[in-house]
Order: C-alpha cells, then sequence, then structure tokens
C-alpha cells in the first residue's frame, strides 16, 4: 500500500492517505487542520473512510468539513468517540482489521497519550498516532497512570513488531521500531 503523508497546522500534524495501488482504495488517518488539502490529496482514489488514531482536538478540528467532502464513514476507538462533535459512523477495537480493497491493516489500542488511542499496522509499517515519537511515548500530560499505560502499550504491543518496521507518528519525522526499542528503560527513568 502507498501512504501519502501531509504536514498541516501549527501543529505539524502528519495526516495519511494510505491507499491500495491495485484496487485504487484508500482510508484517510486523522482530520487536522485543512479538509480542503487533505480531500486534494485523495484525488485519483475512491476513499471508503477517515480513521482517527485518537480524538484530540488537532487531530479532528477539520473532521466536520472532511467528512461532508469526502461523503465518507468516520471511525474511532469506542474511549475516545465521545470526544467528536458527532457520534462516529463505526468503532475500531484491538485487534480488528480494516479492509483498504484487498489488503488490510490492523487495528491496536495502546492507550496512554488518551484513552482510545490506536495505531494501524500492515506490511513493514506502523501508523502510530501520537503513541511513539522518535525520542519518546506521546505525551501524558504528567499524569502517573497514564504514563504507565503508555509505556505498556508500547512495551507490550508496539514492541512486538519487527526493528525493521517503519513509525510513521501523528507529529513530526518517521523512525523505526529498531530505533526506539532500547531507549524503553530510559524513558521509564525519565518518568512522566
Amino acid at each position: 500500500m502507498q501512504v501519502t503523508k501531509l504536514e498541516l497546522g501549527p501543529y505539524n500534524n502528519n495526516v495519511y492517505i494510505i491507499a491500495n495501488e491495485r484496487t485504487g482504495e484508500s482510508v484517510v488517518v486523522d482530520a487536522s487542520f485543512d479538509a480542503a488539502q487533505i480531500a486534494a490529496a485523495t484525488a485519483g482514489t475512491t476513499v471508503r473512510a477517515i480513521l482517527l488514531t485518537h480524538g484530540d482536538g488537532d487531530h479532528i478540528d477539520a473532521l466536520e468539513d472532511l467528512k461532508a467532502r469526502l461523503g465518507v464513514p468516520v471511525g474511532i476507538h469506542p474511549a475516545d468517540a465521545a470526544r467528536l462533535p458527532t457520534p462516529p459512523d463505526f468503532l475500531l477495537n484491538d485487534g480488528e482489521s480494516f479492509a483498504v480493497g484487498d489488503e488490510s491493516m490492523r487495528i491496536i489500542h495502546t492507550p496512554g497519550h488518551t484513552p482510545g488511542c490506536v495505531c494501524f499496522h500492515f506490511g513493514d509499517t506502523l501508523i502510530a498516532g501520537d503513541t511513539l515519537f522518535p525520542g519518546g511515548p506521546g505525551a501524558t500530560r504528567g499524569d502517573k497512570e497514564r504514563f504507565a499505560q503508555i509505556i505498556a502499550s508500547i512495551r507490550d504491543k508496539l514492541y512486538l513488531l519487527p526493528d525493521e518496521t517503519l513509525v510513521r507518528p501523528g507529529h513530526g519525522a518517521d523512525t523505526t521500531i529498531g530505533t526506539e526499542r532500547p531507549h524503553l528503560q530510559e524513558w521509564i527513568e525519565r518518568g512522566w
């Protein structure tokens, strides 16, 4: 599957268009800042859905406009569903797959940054949302319980993936599982 990355807005949010090159079907991951630019980036594909990594405002601020432009359903994890301006069309549950043409992405629930954070894994790619970045986990806003959750999400779910897995985060540059794996204990010691 082909991944197109858009960097949008004042927080440099990454929005991803994931397209199946054989079937021409695609999904949009996250809806940040500029619905018109996101919709334009889907040209030449048949968009099937908008999938949200979580419900923080900077990841959903263009959602209503984008949904109206694309006319597609919206999915989010149940734990973040109430954060949307209107109810989602479907829910993204841990371990389920979401089809993009004849390919699919596995949904990985990674609570910590928010209760309903999810990542999407396909091939050698992980769309990580705000769970894992180059140099550490996503923010937990000084909450020890949430910090413990995000560390467990990374250690027990994401670090099961191969080292060469490309991590495409919700903001900033890409990394790999292998680059980040050796630093887990440093992050724990650094704490929340």
